[in-house]
């Protein structure tokens, strides 16, 4: 590898590093804000209309922020690392809809007789994603 091709490696790997380093501290920063939302309400401030607002409102600020972290990381990435990002997005989404809108259903047909909770299709989401990064990588390989 010559000088140039190293610089530009470095470059790259020092870039991909602090933009993870990034997405890490505002996905870390969100979760907290997640639980201060749903705690805090009922543990220190007694479900103190203002609070509790204040506290939703800035959870949706950093989960913003978060998106944007996101962004940054997946437009430094390298075409097959997008590729296999996109390509996993794409199926979390269709997946997510699909299944979301049909475990809905489910309760309104009387199929289940309790109420579709949010944390199912967020745990099928994380799966399809996982599976769709670990598929994406072996194809690309």
């Amino acid at each position: 590898m010559n000088k140039p091709e190293q610089s530009t490696t470095n470059e790259y790997i020092e870039r991909n590093c602090k933009n993870t380093r990034y997405l890490k501290y505002w996905s870390a920063a969100w979760v907290v804000s997640m639980a201060i939302t749903l705690f805090a309400p009922m543990f220190v401030w007694d479900f103190n209309t203002l609070l509790t607002i204040i506290g939703v409102i800035v959870n949706l600020a950093i989960g913003f922020g978060m998106l944007l972290a996101n962004r940054v990381y997946l437009r430094g990435l390298d075409e097959m690392q997008q590729r296999i990002m996109f390509d996993a997005m794409g199926l979390t989404l269709g997946v997510g809809l699909v299944v979301g809108l049909s475990y809905e259903m489910l309760e309104d047909i009387k199929l289940i007789s309790f109420q579709p909770e949010i944390g199912h299709l967020v745990i099928v989401m994380c799966l399809t994603y996982l599976g769709g990064i670990i598929s994406g990588r072996r194809k690309y390989q």
